[in-house]
């Protein structure tokens, strides 16, 4: 009996390690058939792209990818390019960084305090209803063309966006479950850990995915008004002079920096959200 079951459990694990190896292939083989795929995407498009221009497009205003390849090597070889992305990086993550802060903070007190929530509620939605680059020249009265009125820019598109996901948290928090905590003798730091961070999450790191473009946006678009560095001010120069190759390298570069900023959220999400015991909420199928 005892080797008849033993020969059981071991044809079950070979099955349970087979099924396994076949369902981490599969996932394999999917990833790669993406990758693939996004490749060939790229390399039509990039093909389409030089063949097009000057027969089909005017080559003034789109360029070419082996000029703009050109462009791209002589900005980043120069220390005149490095200085721009430096100081657009400095200015995306300090204003990123200030925004969340001011957005959690206004998030978690007004949420918190309804009465606070009621009055100040209308009053905030009326101020993000004002574009934040109509508010650019104003800043750049107050700060100067320097780093702080692109830092300001950005903090307050990312403030904004912050606020509301912790502030509506807030509000849809289940209360049963805030009352169950209290009734098994919890205190707030329990109501903290066990419903308020959990609930709040999701709808936090979200917050911080819209918000790192948004912070982009408004430093480039700041750096656009009124500046002396930065790869917004190289990116007007570049329209200023009808110099498309060097147009379109800066924009690789904002598209390599919105990837990177993009990334590291996505990482810290995922790391996050492992640990407060939410990273997978996929429904397995029935066979797993």
């Amino acid at each position: 009996m005892v080797t008849a079951a033993s020969s059981v459990e071991s044809k079950t694990e070979v099955k349970v390690a087979t099924r396994k190896r076949g369902v981490g292939s599969d996932a394999w083989r999917g990833t790669a058939l993406v990758v693939v795929l996004r490749i060939a995407v790229i390399a039509l498009v990039l093909g389409l792209w030089q063949v097009m221009s000057g027969s089909v497009l005017p080559e003034y205003a789109v360029s070419k990818p082996t000029d703009v390849s050109h462009a791209l090597w002589k900005l980043l070889g120069s220390s005149a390019g490095w200085t721009d992305i430096k100081t657009t990086t400095f200015e995306v993550v300090a204003g990123f960084g200030i925004g969340v802060a001011i957005g959690t903070v206004m998030g978690l007190v007004l949420g918190s305090v309804p009465l606070m929530g009621r009055v100040f509620e209308p009053l905030i939605a009326a101020l993000n209803g004002i574009p934040k680059i109509a508010l650019a020249p104003l800043f750049l009265l107050f700060f100067g063309i320097g780093p702080l009125s692109k830092i300001t820019i950005a903090a307050m598109g990312v403030a904004f966006v912050v606020f509301y996901n912790i502030y509506l948290g807030l509000r849809l928090r289940e209360r049963e479950l805030v009352e169950i905590v209290q009734v098994m003798g919890g205190r707030r730091h329990h109501v903290l850990s066990y419903v308020t961070i959990p609930t709040l999450a999701a709808p936090f790191f979200a917050a911080l995915k819209t918000g790192g473009p948004l912070a982009i946006l408004g430093v480039i678009g700041g750096e656009f008004i009124a500046s002396t560095e930065g790869v917004g001010h190289q990116l007007f120069t570049a329209a200023t002079n009808l110099d498309a190759p060097t147009e379109f390298a800066g924009l690789i570069v904002l598209v390599a920096m919105t990837l990177a900023l993009n990334g590291v959220l996505t990482a810290l999400d995922t790391y996050a959200l492992k640990r407060l015991g939410l990273g997978d909420r996929r429904p397995r199928s029935q066979g797993a």
